[in-house]
């Protein structure tokens, strides 16, 4: 069977494959369409991050193709009603990285509550910035409100809540008796109380037609004065220079953006020089632990279907 892989994978994940198939594995394919579509019609099985879009001609090129390994858990990427009706299965996976995210979360969220991480270049250049630097906020008695209560949402309140915050949640698939709420000490809240109550809003939602701009410049403005907001879902839920608009402005306390409405993200004017943004390409999923875990599930999946 040929096995096409066309971005970063453990190169210990890709050698379990090579043992048992024929391997394509070049990372730098999916900015090579030409090549990456004469590659795909050989290809028994795909396996992708988050850049490579699963549909139109590359689709239409996976003529043999069993199934897509997604090497994360959006899918956002990959058409996958096309997909099952051409009989090919997806494959995310699924909960592989979800500690990596949470502690990207609780990071973020300490870094820009506190506000002092960044003065490095200025203690080192002289300056003694400590008055300036001497109101920073704790984490410990805060409120995290996380919009999307999967799996990802779920650790990361545990890891939340062992340092202090109080956790609130908000998902419209589940109901306030969901299991997952139940003797977690998680609220089930509606949005707009989340919204407005919450010290850290962290989004963990797909994007779909009823997240798209979900975090547009009036929801940010309900915010909290002070609030920090962190991004690890998917870039099209919040509208990026109505956010910097925000923490230009000082209504927010903070923002953290791994994912960008067009990656990778052009320069963007309304992010220069913007204050108390940390911007990151990408990467809150992508650690040395996880991207170990993420590629040998995919790898032992692919096997399994492919025996």
């Amino acid at each position: 069977m040929n096995i096409l892989i066309c971005e970063f994978m453990d190169e210990r994940a890709v050698a379990r494959l090579q043992a048992a198939h024929q391997v394509v594995y070049d990372p730098a394919l999916v900015d090579d369409p030409a090549r990456l579509w004469r590659e795909a019609v050989q290809a028994h099985a795909l396996v992708v991050r988050n850049r490579t879009q699963v549909r139109g001609e590359l689709l239409d090129a996976l003529q043999r193709c069993k199934v897509v390994g997604r090497l994360g858990v959006g899918l956002d990427n990959i058409d996958v009603p096309g997909c099952e009706a051409r009989g090919i299965q997806v494959m995310p996976a699924t909960g592989a990285n979800a500690l990596s995210v949470a502690e990207y979360v609780i990071t973020s969220a300490l870094v820009l509550l506190r506000g002092a991480w960044l003065s490095t270049p200025a203690v080192a250049a002289g300056s003694w910035p400590r008055a300036a630097l001497s109101g920073g906020r704790e984490l410990a008695g805060k409120t995290l409100g996380l919009v999307g209560f999967g799996s990802i949402g779920q650790l990361t309140a545990r890891l939340a809540q062992a340092l202090g915050m109080n956790v609130v949640a908000h998902d419209v698939l589940m109901g306030e008796q969901h299991p997952a709420f139940n003797g977690t000490g998680v609220r089930s809240v509606g949005l707009d109380e989340l919204v407005c109550t919450a010290d850290v809003v962290s989004l963990h939602v797909p994007l779909v037609e009823s997240t798209r701009g979900l975090f547009d410049a009036r929801r940010i403005a309900s915010m909290k004065r002070g609030a920090v907001l962190v991004n690890t879902a998917r870039g099209g839920v919040v509208d990026e220079a109505a956010l910097a608009d925000a923490l230009r402005a000082g209504h927010l306390g903070g923002a953290a953006l791994d994912v960008f409405a067009t990656e990778p993200l052009p320069a963007a004017v309304y992010f220069q020089d913007c204050p108390n943004l940390l911007l990151t390409p990408h990467i809150a999923g992508v650690s040395a632990e996880s991207n170990e875990r993420v590629s040998f599930l995919i790898a032992d999946k692919l096997l399994e279907v492919l025996s």
